[in-house]
């Protein structure tokens, strides 16, 4: 059975855990500048004291929130999660 490289290198330990580093380091920029971006397109909302600001404000509070524990989930609460249900392939 053909092994892509890339599973072939993780087959140890030790470059597993260098393959989980490299790959959150590498969604770092995008993860977070996307969250920004987001984030900071709701704070007017947020701020927002006119008409409608009691539907508004508690709206893009949950979103801004939910914007930022998503992106700390996925920086780093799934590179750990990967890192414990991993398992090596038994050799055929």
């Amino acid at each position: 059975m053909r092994i892509r490289a890339e599973q072939h290198l993780l087959h140890q330990n030790r470059q597993l855990e260098q393959a989980i580093i490299k790959g959150a380091l590498i969604r770092l920029r995008p993860i977070l500048m996307t969250a920004l971006v987001a984030s900071l397109g709701f704070i007017p909302m947020a701020l927002n004291v006119g008409t409608g600001a009691e539907v508004q404000r508690p709206l893009a509070t949950v979103v801004i929130d939910g914007i930022i524990s998503s992106s700390l989930l996925t920086l780093f609460v799934l590179p750990s999660l990967y890192r414990l249900v991993y398992r090596d392939p038994k050799p055929d």
